[in-house]
């Protein structure tokens, strides 16, 4: 009776999990077994692998032979080699989606880069105008002369409103005295 080591399939309709098991070569994949040495489930993330593995080194040294699925989920329970990573498909739709998102984001960064690039000119032209602006300013200010001879202006208008208001009241005084 040649032995193997291997898996048998058990769950529901597309919802698998797998003992692995010590059985007879002659015998069906879900049929009769000999032990269960442990289970295996691949559906879940990351897969589920429990086995005895003081089990299946007696089953192997009395000469059981592991199947190429089997002995890949003793390796990978004895560490010695990694558990692979499923790669998730997308279907057409969502990749056509990311690659829309992808050029409209690509899109939006450029047209925040050409408003940057637009606002730092209008912030040199702005920075231009003022010192254009600053320039002429300055080449209209009064000379010193000009400025001493505004305030001698200002002196006098305020020395005439001064002698006006003494004017008024003096009047008013009169015409107070007169009244009486």
């Amino acid at each position: 009776m040649a032995v193997k080591i291997r898996l048998a399939r058990a769950g529901a309709k597309k919802a698998p999990f797998y003992r692995v098991v010590a059985a007879d070569s002659r015998a069906p994949r879900d049929g009769r077994f000999i032990e269960i040495l442990g289970r295996y489930n691949p559906r879940t993330e990351p897969s589920f692998v429990e086995l005895d593995l003081a089990k299946i080194d007696s089953w192997i040294a009395k000469g059981a032979e592991p199947t190429e699925a089997a002995g890949k989920i003793i390796a990978i329970a004895r560490g010695d080699k990694e558990m692979p990573v499923a790669e998730t498909k997308q279907s057409k739709k969502a990749a056509a989606k990311v690659a829309e998102e992808a050029a409209a984001a690509e899109k939006a960064a450029a047209d925040a880069a050409a408003a940057e690039k637009a606002a730092a000119e209008a912030a040199v032209a702005e920075k231009e105008a003022a010192a254009a602006a600053a320039e002429e300013t300055a080449a209209e200010e009064p000379v010193a002369e000009e400025v001493v001879e505004d305030a001698a202006v200002v002196e006098e208008v305020a020395a005439e409103a001064e002698v006006a208001e003494e004017a008024a009241e003096e009047g008013a005084d009169a015409d107070a005295e007169a009244a009486e």
